[in-house]
């Protein structure tokens, strides 16, 4: 196997790492934002609710806990570790080949 063709295989890997980085990060943001009450009027935490509803929209409403600081750490806690978790796998076999 040619070296420019490993390279640019690690090249995609690092690019699906980095990805699931920033996909995380977004989700997190959400969550401390959520968290600490932030002002839903506010052009920002507008932006990354609604960026944070399309990455996690098959898991923010997974989970029927009573109080809304619970159902929204689990459900956009758990879209943030998949992402992180698939990836990373993903950018890791990319990076093998």
């Amino acid at each position: 196997m040619s070296p420019r063709y490993r390279n640019g295989t690690n090249q995609a890997g690092t690019v699906v790492a980095i990805a699931a980085d920033i996909v995380a990060v977004i989700l997190g943001l959400w969550i401390l934002m959520d968290l600490f009450d932030a002002n839903p009027a506010n052009s920002l935490v507008q932006g990354v609710h609604s960026a944070a509803n399309w990455l996690a929209g098959w898991s923010h409403d997974l989970f029927t806990f009573d109080a809304g600081w619970a159902r929204v750490l689990a459900g956009y806690g758990l879209a943030a570790v998949v992402y992180l978790f698939v990836g990373h796998a993903i950018a890791n076999r990319l990076h093998r080949h």
